[in-house]
C-alpha cells in the first residue's frame, strides 16, 4: 500500500490523499492520464513516478522543473514512509507513506494526527475521525520562500476537487 498525500504549501497540513493499493507503478503529474493529476504550472505532464519493487518503492523525476528533497534535486532515491517531496522548487508538496496492504475495513480508520490535534472517537468498529488545527494568519511580513510561493501559487491552477 502506498498512501500519497498533497500538503499546504505553507502550512505542511493535508489538503488531500490518495491510496493506492495493487498498483505497481503510481504516475503523478499535470497530464490527465496519471494516477494523481496535479493542475499547476510547475508541474510537468509526467512529473515523477512511484515503483514497487517487491516490498520496496522507488521515486523516479521525469519532470522538467526536477523534484526536491530537502531542497536538493534528486534523480531517483528509495521511498522511506513519511518521504516528502516538492514538485519543482516552489511547486506542490507530496508526503509518501508506504505501509502494508490494509482491508477495506482499516483503510476506514486512518487518521492525519499533527501535533495539537484533537480526536475523536467513534464507537469500536467505526471510523477514527481527527480535526486539524490551522495556525493563525496573524504573521506580518513574509519571507523570500513565503514570497516565491506566493507568487507561483499565481501561476497554480488545482481543481476545486485538490480544495
Amino acid at each position: 500500500m502506498i498512501k500519497l498525500t498533497l500538503l499546504h504549501p505553507l502550512q505542511s497540513i493535508p489538503v488531500r490523499s490518495w491510496i493506492f493499493e495493487d498498483e505497481q507503478v503510481v504516475r503523478i503529474g499535470r497530464s490527465t492520464e496519471n494516477h494523481v493529476v496535479l493542475f499547476s504550472a510547475v508541474v510537468s505532464r509526467r512529473h515523477i513516478e512511484l515503483r514497487r519493487s517487491g516490498i520496496t518503492w522507488e521515486l523516479i523525476n521525469l519532470g522538467t522543473n526536477g523534484t526536491y528533497l530537502d531542497g536538493k534535486p534528486i534523480a531517483k532515491v528509495p521511498i522511506v514512509d513519511g518521504l516528502i517531496v516538492h514538485l519543482a522548487r516552489s511547486g506542490p508538496k507530496i508526503q509518501i507513506n508506504v505501509g502494508p496492504n490494509q482491508s477495506s475495513v482499516q483503510l476506514g480508520q486512518i487518521s492525519v494526527k499533527p501535533r495539537e490535534a484533537k480526536e475523536i472517537h467513534a464507537p469500536s468498529g467505526g471510523v477514527q475521525i481527527s480535526t486539524i488545527p490551522v495556525p493563525d494568519q496573524k504573521e506580518v511580513g513574509t519571507s523570500r520562500d513565503e514570497e516565491e510561493l506566493t507568487e507561483a501559487d499565481h501561476t497554480r491552477h488545482y481543481s476545486e476537487e485538490e480544495y
